[in-house]
């Protein structure tokens, strides 16, 4: 069967949610503008108290039920500071470099108002400055807000309503070619929201029976660490976090195909669900490849940190630049989106696992295992080990 995603959805949808600021803390309009986007899709949907969706996709036995869970939250700022000089101060949301955040475009969202502005290294000016511009060290106490209006002074901050606290947003500033690259910030993971909408978009149009009920989980506190921490209830067994998968020297990540994470910072992935998904790809002639992510943790090990007892994998679109000025390609996220209805339509990897304890019995044999010729369920453990051709 020829999944064929609808590239020009994914798009749009990436674009539309590229435009609205969503740092770490300040997740409203986002959430508001997915649930919409859910709600076009005649896909249900329930909100936590501070705002992750856990929509559904209902299959025809509710249990065991699986997840595909993304990132809504962007890296961003607060102020830190008002400044003598009129200008703001800044701490970073997220784990970020501030060589990333020098001449971004911004917008400080008070509580009376929005106010835009554009982030500058203290020494800004070649011509005040010479080759001090240069040597001026890389990092957030060296960088400021330059905020469009006539201010000059700390009282002229005041009097504007800008505070200590205000979220300050990235511009996004997206860019996109006829060979199908994407420059942008925040590709991460809102292309990974994207891949997802556009394969939940595809399971109803062709109206595809699920074996089992699909949730599609967004969190809004990956950035700094939480994520699916409360998003998640214990019918769940299974779990797909789908987020960016780096580009750079020492990595296997591709800009292109799918990259399946094999571990990250956190320690490895499930065994049995990533060999799921590498044999999904291989069967269905979805270009992949496979990747160890050292400096790297994603919804995953908040789910897993929180107690979760559930399998987990991470699908990963090619993202070079990753927290900084981000690239990748429409071939990378019809991949993912493909490879993720392929999983929806699939049973569940361990049916017999839908309760949080089970037996013995239910519980999978690895492949090494099977090639030794190992029997799970040898009641003498001491003879488990086959005698080799020389025994007498």
């Amino acid at each position: 069967m020829k999944i064929k995603i609808d590239e020009e959805y994914l798009l749009t949808t990436l674009l539309k949610l590229l435009v609205i600021h969503s740092p770490t803390g300040y997740t409203d309009p986002i959430v508001r503008c997915v649930c919409a986007l859910l709600q076009e899709l005649d896909i249900g949907f329930e909100l936590t108290r501070r705002g992750a969706i856990r929509a559904t996709i209902p299959g025809r036995k509710g249990t065991p039920e699986r997840a595909l869970v993304t990132h809504l939250d962007t890296l961003g700022a607060m102020v830190k500071e008002l400044k003598s000089n009129g200008r703001l101060g800044l701490i970073p949301v997220g784990t970020w470099s501030a060589r990333f955040a020098e001449g971004a475009r911004v917008s400080v969202f008070t509580d009376g108002q929005i106010f835009r502005g554009q982030v500058l290294p203290l020494k800004a000016s070649g011509h005040t400055f010479n080759e001090g511009v240069d040597t001026q060290p890389i990092s957030w106490d060296n960088v400021e807000v330059r905020v469009d209006e006539p201010i000059d002074s700390l009282t002229g901050l005041i009097e504007k309503g800008i505070r200590v606290g205000d979220f300050v947003g990235f511009d996004a500033s997206p860019e996109h070619f006829e060979n199908g690259f994407i420059n942008a910030r925040h590709l991460d993971d809102k292309a990974g929201v994207a891949a997802v909408l556009a394969a939940a978009r595809y399971l109803k149009q062709n109206r595809i029976a699920l074996p089992g009920d699909l949730h599609l989980l967004f969190t809004i506190s990956e950035e700094v660490g939480s994520g699916a921490s409360a998003v998640l209830h214990g019918d769940v067994a299974e779990m797909i976090t789908i987020d960016n998968g780096t580009t750079a020297p020492g990595q296997a990540s591709l800009e292109f195909g799918v990259t399946v994470a094999m571990a990250d910072s956190t320690g490895p992935f499930d065994y049995h669900l990533t060999h799921r998904l590498i044999h999904l790809c291989q069967s269905n002639l979805i270009p992949f490849t496979r990747d160890i992510f050292r400096y790297y943790r994603c919804d995953s090990a908040s789910a897993i940190e929180a107690g979760n007892d559930i399998r987990t994998a991470l699908v990963a679109f090619g993202v070079d630049g990753s927290h900084g000025y981000e690239r990748t390609n429409m071939d990378s996220l019809t991949s993912v989106a493909r490879l993720l209805v392929t999983y929806a339509m699939e049973d569940p990897l361990y049916a017999s696992q839908a309760g949080t304890l089970s037996s013995l019995e239910d519980f999978p044999a690895t492949r090494d295992a099977e090639i030794a010729g190992i029997r799970t369920l040898n009641p003498d453990p001491i003879t488990q080990v086959p005698p080799s051709d020389e025994a007498e």
